[in-house]
């Protein structure tokens, strides 16, 4: 975690552009025992990537659209995300339902990590 003074030497900010992304939520640094602003290497990238987006003719508006679409994206990818517990079984239920297994097989997904 690195303090806002940092910040700023390694992505070339003003300390007021920084909290003003914090003010737009593109950035949610932590705070320490001081309350002092102590930012990840994430929110390092995050900034970085805000300036390369300003640059590139992108106003804050469309930034905020981009993370936007980006969030949908990662959320759609974990409620399609199955857990191997939950594969394994969907697998046993399809087995079993197409009479590859019976309830009295000696085979296991349990045990089984190769699938």
């Amino acid at each position: 975690m690195l303090p806002i003074g940092t910040v700023m030497k390694l992505t070339d900010l003003s300390a007021r552009q920084i909290r003003y992304y914090e003010e737009q939520k593109l950035v949610i640094p932590k705070r320490n025992e001081g309350n002092r602003r102590m930012y990840s290497l994430n929110d390092i990238d995050k900034l970085l990537e805000v300036k390369d987006y300003l640059n590139e003719g992108i106003n804050m508006a469309g930034i905020k659209k981009i993370y936007a679409q980006q969030a949908r994206k990662n959320d759609e990818n974990k409620v399609n995300t199955l857990s191997d517990a939950e594969v394994r079984k969907l697998l046993r239920d399809e087995f079993v339902s197409v009479g590859g297994f019976g309830k009295s097989s000696d085979f296991s997904f349990k045990n089984n990590r190769n699938l």
